[in-house]
């Protein structure tokens, strides 16, 4: 008897040990600096917005954060390379609307699903696209439509590469619009605005945060903003119902993300972190100079249930638009 006593005593003994090097990892949380991998190249919107809320997250978590680009597929190359990574929290996705709400009803095979496959830590901003032109294009909605339905099948509109949100928002304006335009992916927003300013291309559609220098430079020309209400940065640009499309509303949002599996106490670590770095004015005043909505307070159960409500939304879009990327 006394000797099952201490062999059961050293078992709860053995069994409170593995659980506390366990839980260590966790408690520990980071000791060494986090990646967050951008599955687009640098310069465009998405790129912007993870550096800006990179340095907020470096002063919360006391570990510098490194962002890694891994663009490619319309965001599934790097979204594929996180949902692979080991879930210790040391390798996060910085998410958009493309990866986490458009692809898995745009592509025929996903080599992720987009909600199995990741702990969705917090949504972090909201981020309507502006219609562009270059300033020799018409300036207003309207004149615009009507010369693209004067000579269907000449002109063409950039996008930031196959299955992002831009390239959705001019499918969608094609049906919407009952227009008939090229689509020309690039890879990334950055050499798709470089050719829509030489006068490559007739459109984009695409956020203030990488085209906003341009337009006040006067190389660039914001027709509408697909939004309910005018954007705080310009806001003397319309919105498309105003500018005469009704019906016309949509743009990206990010969220950070962590393979599944990652422990809940690192996904709630990385929840509190980020809340507190959208919610620094230094980081807010950037965010808003970029035309992107930042959403505080966020949970993982209220980022899912978003998620899970955009693919709805989007796989409707899809439909309509009849979009397709094998």
């Amino acid at each position: 008897m006394r000797a099952t006593r201490r062999a059961l005593v050293a078992g709860a003994a053995l069994l409170l040990a593995c659980a506390g090097a366990m839980a260590q990892p966790a408690d520990k949380y980071p000791d060494k600096p986090v990646r967050l991998v951008v599955p687009f190249p640098p310069g465009g919107p998405t790129d912007v917005f993870a550096r800006v809320l990179s340095l907020g997250l470096t002063e919360q978590l006391g570990q510098q954060i490194l962002i890694e680009n891994k663009g490619g597929a319309g965001g599934n190359v790097g979204t594929e390379l996180v949902a692979r990574s080991k879930p210790d929290g040391y390798t996060l996705l910085f998410g958009t609307a493309a990866t986490h709400g458009i692809n898995i009803s745009l592509y025929k095979t996903l080599p992720y699903d987009p909600l199995k496959d990741f702990e969705l830590v917090a949504l972090t901003g909201l981020v309507p696209m502006v219609l562009l032109v270059p300033p020799d294009q018409p300036h207003t909605l309207k004149e615009l439509i009507a010369k693209l339905k004067a000579e269907p099948g000449k002109w063409s509109y950039a996008s930031s590469g196959n299955g992002t949100t831009n390239h959705l928002a001019g499918e969608l304006f094609k049906t919407r619009a009952l227009v008939d335009v090229v689509h020309v992916p690039y890879r990334g927003s950055g050499p798709a605005l470089q050719d829509l300013m030489a006068g490559r291309v007739a459109f984009m559609f695409d956020s203030f945060g990488t085209s906003l220098e341009q337009i006040k430079a006067g190389k660039l020309y914001a027709v509408a903003i697909m939004a309910d209400k005018r954007s705080q940065v310009r806001p003397d640009v319309p919105t498309t119902a105003e500018a005469g499309l009704a019906d016309f509303v949509g743009g990206t949002w990010n969220v950070v993300a962590a393979p599944a599996g990652t422990p809940k106490e690192i996904v709630e670590r990385l929840n509190v972190a980020v809340n507190k770095a959208l919610k620094d004015p230094t980081v807010a005043e950037r965010l808003r100079q970029l035309g992107i909505e930042a959403v505080v307070d966020s949970t993982p159960v209220t980022t899912r249930a978003f998620v899970e409500a955009e693919i709805l939304k989007w796989r409707e879009v899809v439909k309509l638009a009849g979009a397709k990327v094998d």
